[in-house]
Protein backbone atom coordinates (compact mmCIF):
# COMPACT_ATOMS: atom_id res chain seq x y z
CA UNK A 1 0.00 0.00 0.00
CA UNK A 2 2.86 2.48 0.85
CA UNK A 3 4.92 1.77 -2.37
CA UNK A 4 1.24 2.20 -4.16
CA UNK A 5 0.47 5.34 -2.40
CA UNK A 6 4.12 6.93 -3.21
CA UNK A 7 3.12 6.29 -6.54
CA UNK A 8 0.38 8.05 -6.88
CA UNK A 9 1.14 10.85 -4.77
CA UNK A 10 5.28 10.90 -4.04
CA UNK A 11 7.53 12.70 -6.12
CA UNK A 12 9.79 11.80 -9.13
CA UNK A 13 13.41 10.78 -8.97
CA UNK A 14 15.65 13.02 -10.84
CA UNK A 15 17.89 10.42 -12.73
CA UNK A 16 14.96 7.41 -13.12
CA UNK A 17 12.03 8.87 -12.98
CA UNK A 18 10.76 6.73 -11.09
CA UNK A 19 8.67 6.98 -7.37
CA UNK A 20 10.79 8.87 -4.91
CA UNK A 21 10.20 11.05 -1.41
CA UNK A 22 13.03 12.97 -2.45
CA UNK A 23 14.95 13.60 -5.34
CA UNK A 24 16.55 10.57 -5.82
CA UNK A 25 15.17 7.13 -5.50
CA UNK A 26 16.69 4.38 -2.83
CA UNK A 27 18.18 2.75 -5.88
CA UNK A 28 19.70 5.95 -7.64
CA UNK A 29 21.12 7.03 -4.22
CA UNK A 30 22.23 3.67 -3.78
CA UNK A 31 24.11 4.27 -6.98
CA UNK A 32 25.99 6.95 -6.23
CA UNK A 33 29.92 6.54 -6.84
CA UNK A 34 30.35 7.88 -3.01
CA UNK A 35 34.64 7.95 -2.12
CA UNK A 36 35.71 5.59 0.23
CA UNK A 37 38.66 3.54 1.37
CA UNK A 38 42.22 5.44 1.95
CA UNK A 39 43.30 8.64 0.02
CA UNK A 40 45.73 11.62 -0.36
CA UNK A 41 44.97 13.99 2.51
CA UNK A 42 45.90 16.73 0.11
CA UNK A 43 43.98 15.93 -3.54
CA UNK A 44 41.83 13.24 -2.41
CA UNK A 45 43.22 10.53 -5.27
CA UNK A 46 43.43 6.90 -3.87
CA UNK A 47 47.05 6.93 -2.06
CA UNK A 48 47.93 3.62 0.18
CA UNK A 49 47.53 3.93 3.84
CA UNK A 50 45.86 7.59 2.93
CA UNK A 51 49.25 9.18 3.06
CA UNK A 52 49.74 12.38 0.66
CA UNK A 53 50.55 10.75 -2.69
CA UNK A 54 53.64 10.99 -4.79
CA UNK A 55 51.95 13.79 -6.84
CA UNK A 56 51.84 16.24 -3.98
CA UNK A 57 55.03 15.29 -2.81
CA UNK A 58 56.87 16.03 -5.33
CA UNK A 59 54.75 18.66 -6.63
CA UNK A 60 53.13 20.15 -3.44
CA UNK A 61 49.95 22.55 -4.39
CA UNK A 62 49.00 25.81 -2.72
CA UNK A 63 46.22 24.29 -0.91
CA UNK A 64 46.39 22.38 2.19
CA UNK A 65 43.48 19.60 1.76
CA UNK A 66 40.38 18.46 -0.59
CA UNK A 67 37.64 16.70 0.73
CA UNK A 68 35.03 15.25 -1.81
CA UNK A 69 31.84 13.48 -2.28
CA UNK A 70 31.68 11.74 -5.00
CA UNK A 71 33.89 10.31 -8.05
CA UNK A 72 32.98 12.31 -10.93
CA UNK A 73 31.34 9.10 -12.94
CA UNK A 74 27.68 8.07 -13.68
CA UNK A 75 25.43 8.77 -12.16
CA UNK A 76 27.10 11.55 -10.48
CA UNK A 77 28.15 13.45 -13.37
CA UNK A 78 24.55 13.65 -14.51
CA UNK A 79 23.21 15.72 -11.42
CA UNK A 80 26.25 17.59 -11.40
CA UNK A 81 26.03 18.58 -15.41
CA UNK A 82 22.62 19.14 -15.25
CA UNK A 83 23.24 21.77 -12.07
CA UNK A 84 26.03 23.32 -13.86
CA UNK A 85 24.42 23.84 -17.43
CA UNK A 86 20.72 22.94 -17.59
CA UNK A 87 19.79 25.44 -14.54
CA UNK A 88 18.63 22.01 -12.32
CA UNK A 89 18.86 24.57 -9.29
CA UNK A 90 17.05 22.25 -7.07
CA UNK A 91 20.09 19.99 -7.38
CA UNK A 92 22.27 22.74 -5.09
CA UNK A 93 20.19 21.50 -2.13
CA UNK A 94 20.60 17.45 -2.85
CA UNK A 95 24.55 18.12 -3.96
CA UNK A 96 24.90 20.58 -0.71
CA UNK A 97 23.37 18.39 1.51
CA UNK A 98 26.07 15.45 0.46
CA UNK A 99 28.86 17.61 0.93
CA UNK A 100 27.23 19.28 4.05
CA UNK A 101 27.31 15.82 5.88
CA UNK A 102 31.06 14.93 4.23
CA UNK A 103 32.22 17.89 6.02
CA UNK A 104 30.48 17.81 9.57
CA UNK A 105 33.90 17.50 11.28
CA UNK A 106 35.35 20.19 9.25
CA UNK A 107 36.37 23.62 10.16
CA UNK A 108 36.94 26.96 8.18
CA UNK A 109 37.25 30.37 9.01
CA UNK A 110 35.82 31.95 5.86
CA UNK A 111 33.78 29.70 3.24
CA UNK A 112 34.05 31.37 -0.65
CA UNK A 113 32.45 29.22 -3.64
CA UNK A 114 34.82 29.29 -6.25
CA UNK A 115 33.56 32.70 -8.18
CA UNK A 116 32.72 33.22 -12.44
CA UNK A 117 33.59 35.93 -14.24
CA UNK A 118 31.13 38.26 -15.01
CA UNK A 119 30.56 37.15 -18.55
CA UNK A 120 29.61 33.68 -17.75
CA UNK A 121 27.36 34.97 -14.72
CA UNK A 122 25.57 37.16 -16.87
CA UNK A 123 24.99 34.04 -19.55
CA UNK A 124 23.89 31.80 -16.83
CA UNK A 125 22.28 33.03 -14.64
CA UNK A 126 23.78 31.85 -11.14
CA UNK A 127 26.77 30.79 -9.81
CA UNK A 128 26.39 26.61 -9.37
CA UNK A 129 29.61 26.83 -7.14
CA UNK A 130 27.39 29.69 -4.95
CA UNK A 131 24.65 27.51 -4.87
CA UNK A 132 25.47 24.34 -3.40
CA UNK A 133 27.75 26.72 -0.87
CA UNK A 134 24.07 27.61 -0.12
CA UNK A 135 23.69 24.67 1.63
CA UNK A 136 26.51 23.83 3.59
CA UNK A 137 25.04 25.67 6.71
CA UNK A 138 27.89 27.71 7.08
CA UNK A 139 28.49 31.29 6.20
CA UNK A 140 29.68 32.48 2.59
CA UNK A 141 32.06 35.36 1.77
CA UNK A 142 31.03 35.40 -1.92
CA UNK A 143 33.19 38.73 -2.58
CA UNK A 144 36.25 37.26 -1.23
CA UNK A 145 37.67 36.40 -4.36
CA UNK A 146 36.59 37.34 -7.70
CA UNK A 147 37.36 36.42 -10.83
CA UNK A 148 39.80 38.85 -13.45
CA UNK A 149 38.76 37.94 -16.59
CA UNK A 150 37.32 35.34 -18.22
CA UNK A 151 38.70 32.26 -19.50
CA UNK A 152 38.33 29.66 -22.02
CA UNK A 153 36.61 26.47 -20.12
CA UNK A 154 38.47 24.01 -18.16
CA UNK A 155 37.14 21.20 -19.69
CA UNK A 156 37.66 22.22 -23.15
CA UNK A 157 41.43 22.18 -22.53
CA UNK A 158 44.18 19.57 -22.64
CA UNK A 159 45.22 18.80 -19.32
CA UNK A 160 48.57 20.31 -19.33
CA UNK A 161 46.81 23.55 -20.87
CA UNK A 162 44.78 23.86 -17.80
CA UNK A 163 46.92 25.80 -15.36
CA UNK A 164 48.36 28.47 -17.45
CA UNK A 165 45.04 29.25 -18.48
CA UNK A 166 43.73 29.95 -14.77
CA UNK A 167 47.01 31.72 -14.23
CA UNK A 168 46.26 35.29 -13.37
CA UNK A 169 42.83 34.57 -13.34
CA UNK A 170 41.44 35.13 -9.79
CA UNK A 171 41.47 38.35 -6.87
CA UNK A 172 41.55 38.63 -3.03
CA UNK A 173 39.41 41.54 -2.61
CA UNK A 174 41.13 41.72 0.81
CA UNK A 175 44.12 41.10 3.12
CA UNK A 176 43.54 38.24 5.21
CA UNK A 177 45.35 37.67 8.96
CA UNK A 178 46.01 33.77 8.99
CA UNK A 179 42.22 32.31 8.50
CA UNK A 180 41.49 29.19 7.21
CA UNK A 181 39.57 29.33 4.21
CA UNK A 182 37.30 26.86 1.98
CA UNK A 183 37.01 26.75 -1.60
CA UNK A 184 33.57 24.71 -2.79
CA UNK A 185 33.16 24.30 -6.12
CA UNK A 186 31.57 21.57 -8.05
CA UNK A 187 34.21 19.26 -9.78
CA UNK A 188 37.80 19.02 -9.03
CA UNK A 189 39.61 17.47 -12.06
CA UNK A 190 43.46 18.72 -12.27
CA UNK A 191 42.59 20.99 -9.58
CA UNK A 192 44.13 23.83 -11.64
CA UNK A 193 41.67 26.14 -10.46
CA UNK A 194 41.91 25.39 -7.17
CA UNK A 195 44.99 25.22 -7.29
CA UNK A 196 45.48 28.88 -8.61
CA UNK A 197 42.46 30.58 -5.99
CA UNK A 198 44.28 29.13 -3.31
CA UNK A 199 47.23 30.62 -4.01
CA UNK A 200 45.98 33.84 -3.94
CA UNK A 201 44.42 33.53 -0.94
CA UNK A 202 47.36 31.95 0.33
CA UNK A 203 49.39 35.21 -0.50
CA UNK A 204 46.70 37.57 0.53
CA UNK A 205 47.74 36.46 4.13
CA UNK A 206 45.19 32.89 5.05
CA UNK A 207 46.97 30.26 6.68
CA UNK A 208 45.06 27.16 4.82
CA UNK A 209 43.02 26.46 2.56
CA UNK A 210 40.86 23.68 1.80
CA UNK A 211 38.84 22.30 -0.97
CA UNK A 212 35.52 21.15 -0.10
CA UNK A 213 34.11 19.89 -3.64
CA UNK A 214 31.11 17.53 -5.10
CA UNK A 215 32.73 15.17 -7.34
CA UNK A 216 36.62 14.34 -8.22
CA UNK A 217 37.72 12.98 -11.19
CA UNK A 218 40.27 10.61 -11.58
CA UNK A 219 43.65 10.98 -13.55
CA UNK A 220 43.56 9.64 -17.20
CA UNK A 221 45.72 6.45 -18.30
Amino acid sequence: MRKFLARLFGGTCFLCRGAAQTMLCAACDADLPRLSGPRCPRCALESPRGEVCGRCLTEPPHYDATVAVLAYEFPADVLVHSLKFRGELALASLLGEMLREKIALETADLVVPVPLSYARLRGRGYNHALEIARHLGRSIDFELCVRERDTPAQMDLPYDERRRNVRGAFRCTRALAGESVAVVDDVMTTGATLDEIASVLKTAGAARVVNWVVARTFPRD
